[in-house]
């Protein structure tokens, strides 16, 4: 039992197996996540989805026994993946881990109209639920995983550059609904109106929808377009700067390591 435990994770676990039936286990879950994709999509036009009704039913039940399936055998040998700890909080930690409440949540739309009796409406909600899928993919391909890792290492500077763009966007839509909301108190007439303003102009989109009109608010507005040319720049920089240094150690890692080339283990 142990072996087979250890044979299914190393076969739902990419990075642990060294078999070709990983890969191909990694390919077939990845084309059945955008499929699912596909098929939301599909449905949306009504004279399709009355047409192929039972198709996209029956595609959906074996999305969900695949889906399900594998939900079930992650938790089964989370202790493999989790070995500092013991079995019953290794099966919680992926329970409670992003990857495990993706899944949860990629299935859940399923099961619940068949536990709960729920709304048509929110039925219909709930179906939209479905597209969060794709975000399975990230445990299945590389390039998310380099996305992932790249934001991880990241993460404080693009904190602190938010940070800075919320003072803007508070200071600026405060300024501009004093300076705007007597000659326009339709237009500007609270904060919250300024500080949709404060979005378009700031992120330079540009809308059109509201605008100032006295010499103050023009003068605010060209300041802040200005100042939005330089701070959305910002994470792009960033988050560019990393992914070439990710790269960077990536291609010197392949350098460095050496494999067998009877086994293709890691010398």
């Amino acid at each position: 039992m142990k072996e087979l435990k250890q044979n299914i994770y190393y076969l739902i676990d990419g990075e642990k197996g060294n078999h070709k039936s990983d890969a191909y286990v990694d390919i077939f879950i990845s084309i059945l996540i955008i499929l699912n994709v596909v098929a939301v999509f599909f449905e949306s036009y009504e004279n399709l989805e009355q047409q192929y009704k039972t198709i996209l039913y029956g595609f959906e039940l074996f999305s969900i026994v695949i889906f399900t399936t594998e939900y079930l055998l992650r938790i089964w040998t989370a202790e493999l993946k989790y070995t500092t700890v013991s079995s019953g909080k290794a099966k919680l930690k992926f329970i409670f881990s992003a990857y495990g409440l993706i899944d949860l949540v990629a299935i859940l739309p399923f099961f619940l109209p068949l536990l709960f009796k729920v709304d048509l409406r929110i039925l219909r909600s709930l179906r939209l639920i479905r597209l969060l899928r794709i975000f399975k993919l990230g445990r299945h391909s590389s390039s998310l995983k380099l996305i992932g890792g790249v934001l991880k290492d990241v993460k404080y500077d693009l904190a602190v550059t938010t940070f800075v763009v919320i003072i803007l966007l508070v200071i600026s839509s405060t300024l501009m609904f004093y300076l705007e909301s007597d000659s326009q108190p339709e237009a500007f007439s609270n904060i919250g109106q300024s500080l949709w303003w404060a979005v378009a102009t700031l992120t330079t989109v540009g809308y059109g929808d509201i605008y100032p009109i006295t010499t103050g608010g023009k003068i605010l507005s060209g300041v802040i377009a200005l100042l939005g040319v330089g701070i959305v720049a910002l994470p792009t920089g960033i988050i560019s700067s990393a992914f070439v240094e990710k790269i960077q150690e990536r291609k010197k890692g392949k350098e460095t390591t050496c494999n067998c080339p009877h086994c293709g283990k890691e010398i």
